[in-house]
């Protein structure tokens, strides 16, 4: 009763700290100082039809990095909790069959998933989207094929190898950035190209690339050792 009574307090509080922020917030009529060159010189200087993408990537890149190496550290932590605890792999009790509609439509989606995933990353300058929404959807592949067979084993060293590779690239593509253009993960050591053409944006779409797949590979990582952690 009691641990009710406080949890509910502590409901309360929080919703009237956020209903007092709710209350006192007034949208600014103008662009603050930094938004403002934000918008007036992205497009100029950076080369991308999309301006966020741009600013995630190359102003603040190393946020980008920050978070990318946040996802990595998780992945990694639930992977040897996991690893560390009672795994047992093998058939589960109980386990009830998934179906034919399932395994039909996870062996006919899963290639147009992760085809999507990389249309997203890749087309990540001109459109929404970009590493992090690509990786997401390319990891939703990965779960649609491990709800359509639950003993399903993914190669973890693959895995661990791919998003290896992608996240030295990342870093050494950042460090030409530095040398070649003046700063972390500056786009402009390749050409910018024409504003919305496909190849255009200086390195961006390697950038986006690149996180895309580390993200994907760190995700499908983590749901392939949850899956393979069975209590019988």
């Amino acid at each position: 009763m009691i641990k009710r009574f406080l949890a509910l307090l502590l409901v309360l509080g929080l919703g009237s700290i956020f209903a007092s922020l709710l209350l006192g917030y007034t949208p600014d009529q103008v662009l603050n100082l930094t938004a403002n060159y934000y918008a007036a010189n992205t497009a100029r200087d950076i080369g991308s039809a999309n301006i966020v993408t741009a600013i995630v990537v190359t102003y603040r890149g190393l946020d980008t990095l920050g978070e990318v190496t946040v996802l990595f550290l998780a992945a990694t932590v639930v992977g040897l909790v996991l690893t560390l605890g009672d795994k047992k792999v093998g058939k589960p009790h109980g386990l009830v069959p998934v179906g034919e509609l399932l395994t039909t439509g996870a062996r006919f989606l899963t290639p147009l998933i992760m085809l999507l995933g990389v249309y997203v990353f890749v087309n990540g300058h001109l459109t929404p989207g970009g590493g992090f929404q690509g990786g997401a959807i390319i990891a939703s592949g990965t779960l649609l094929l491990l709800l359509a067979d639950p003993m399903k084993h993914f190669s973890h060293k693959l895995i661990a190898t791919l998003e290896s590779i992608a996240g030295v690239t990342y870093v050494g593509v950042g460090l030409l950035g530095l040398v070649l253009a003046g700063g972390f993960l500056d786009n402009r050591f390749l050409p910018i190209g024409t504003l919305g053409a496909l190849f255009s944006a200086g390195a961006i779409p390697v950038i986006y690339s690149l996180i895309g797949l580390k993200v994907g590979a760190e995700l499908s990582s983590l749901l392939a050792n949850l899956s393979e952690t069975e209590e019988l």
